[in-house]
């Protein structure tokens, strides 16, 4: 079992071999015959550069007028009745959504099938703005979510005009109920404990024609939930897992307590007993701007990668 010890050894610069291997494809390649996830957003809710954020991670973009890249998003393409479904509706849905279209296309970029959302956080939900009145005002978009989430989204504005004009149809999901889809794909919602002031939060079970995939992006700490993660790992080809914070140490002014998240380096020692064959499933995702993790070539990046995990990067595509 690898301790804590060793990988913080690693991180200080002893011994780290190159990456292993990457995933199958990258966008805009592969999806052509085959159901497909994209990594379409990899960030935390809030982006990068960071709102009011002085430091080294950000300053460069805020200096250059670039962006840091995108709030975590999956994409599905199923290529066999040509649909694709959005996991997560964010700031960045533009974007995310004419990726995801163009994805495996040869007529260009075309509409999204379905939206499933994990919860009322406004990385999450608040990209629903760009379906209304004032931007693509859209018809009838099929958007999968839980009871209280539904009830979120119907009772407050602006949110309730999307339902109200059909620019959304809220689709009805139900604890650890599948909700099946053509081409032999099942999107399953797993409740997850979090902060759930407006809504409920699940993560996602999404099962493909040969491969399954875990997709849980937020939860409060793994010890909390009332699933195993090392035995949910081992039963799935591909587990996208919340790395908000690679350390506690990253969160400076504000309380860790009340925005608790299993550090990347907690999920390391506790997914440690995993053989390597099983640890390559761990893709981690939904990083803080503070997190070195989201940017490739740092210590700590090199260091989770030596040790046999993944990490999310925009338009990685793996095969379901």
């Amino acid at each position: 079992m690898i301790r804590l010890s060793i990988i913080l050894a690693l991180l200080a610069g002893m011994g780290l071999p190159p990456a292993g291997e990457e995933p199958a494809a990258r966008f805009p390649a592969g999806g052509a015959d085959t159901a497909s996830l994209i990594v379409l957003g990899t960030l935390q809710d809030a982006g990068a550069p960071h709102i009011g954020c002085q430091r080294a991670c950000c300053r460069p973009f805020f200096e250059s007028g670039t962006e840091g890249g995108r709030v975590v998003s999956l994409g599905l393409h199923d290529a066999a009745n040509d649909r694709r479904y959005l996991f997560e509706a964010t700031p960045d849905l533009p974007a995310q959504w004419h990726a995801l279209t163009a994805f495996g296309s040869a007529q260009g970029p075309g509409t999204v099938d379905g939206i499933f959302l994990t919860h009322a956080h406004i990385g999450h939900y608040s990209g629903l703005m760009h379906l209304g009145k004032e931007a693509l005002d859209a018809r009838g978009v099929p958007v999968y979510a839980m009871p209280r989430m539904r009830e979120f989204l119907a009772g407050n504005g602006p949110w309730s005009q999307l339902v109200s004009r059909g620019n959304i149809a809220l689709q009805p999901m139900q604890s650890r109920q599948p909700v099946p889809l053509p081409g032999g794909i099942a999107v399953t919602p797993l409740p997850v404990p979090h902060r759930d002031e407006f809504s409920e939060t699940v993560g996602f079970l999404i099962r493909g024609p040969r491969r399954t995939a875990l997709f849980i992006p937020d939860i409060d700490k793994w010890e909390k939930w009332d699933l195993d993660i090392v035995e949910q790992i081992r039963g799935v080809d591909y587990a996208f897992l919340d790395a908000t914070f690679f350390s506690s140490a990253e969160v400076g002014h504000r309380d860790i307590s009340q925005i608790p998240h299993p550090t990347v380096q907690e999920s390391m020692e506790r997914f440690s007993a995993l053989p390597p064959e099983e640890r390559r499933k761990v893709i981690f995702i939904h990083f803080n701007h503070t997190n070195p993790l989201g940017r490739p070539g740092t210590p700590e990046a090199a260091a989770a990668e030596s040790l046999g995990f993944r990490i999310a990067r925009l338009h990685d595509v793996f095969p379901l």
